[in-house]
């Protein structure tokens, strides 16, 4: 994939690339180790998309210490300087890839157990409604105006027995009682 993503490390937000290095607070995994920072955005091959379903994976180069920030203290004519200095301690990661497709979580089919009440009610939604799963929230508010009552409670129920996003049960709410 080309083009960038928003990650979000250390409770800090930086703009990555494939191949590029950059250097973040430091973190607890060893030299060499990959890591799957949280995604926040990913663009550059059109408009940008604020839910990704795509991961990056980084490696840890190593660990460094940051530049020395000197700090003194002054007070004039009373003969009081004090002097100290401070390193940030640093990690150097490597971007290696942006757009590896997240691992699907395993459907209740695949499960050994019973069904239940929950999933019975989702395969219904989906049999009867549009898939809202794969849409953004913004599209789901557009395309909830032209659905009928029941296309609205299948996919309201969907959503709820899927990923829950609290914009897309917001308007796929507001749609039902506007109906």
């Amino acid at each position: 994939m080309n083009g960038y993503a928003i990650i979000s490390l250390g409770g800090k937000q930086y703009r990555v690339q494939e191949g590029e290095r950059l250097l973040v607070d430091r973190l607890r995994e060893d030299e060499g180790a990959t890591l799957q920072p949280r995604v926040l955005l990913v663009g550059g091959d059109g408009a940008p998309d604020l839910s990704p379903s795509t991961t990056v994976t980084a490696r840890v180069v190593g660990h460094e210490l940051g530049k020395k920030i000197r700090i003194g203290k002054y007070r004039k004519r009373t003969g009081y300087k004090r002097h100290a200095g401070h390193r940030s301690h640093l990690t150097r990661i490597e971007i290696e890839s942006i757009g590896a497709a997240k691992r699907a979580k395993p459907k209740a089919e695949e499960k050994p157990q019973a069904e239940s009440k929950p999933a019975a009610k989702a395969e219904k939604a989906e049999a009867a409604g549009p898939d809202v799963e794969a849409m953004t929230i913004p599209q789901i508010t557009e395309a909830a105006a032209g659905w009928s009552r029941e296309e609205l409670e299948a996919a309201l129920e969907q959503e709820r027995a899927g990923k829950a996003r609290k914009g897309a049960l917001a308007a796929l709410e507001s749609a039902l009682e506007d109906k």
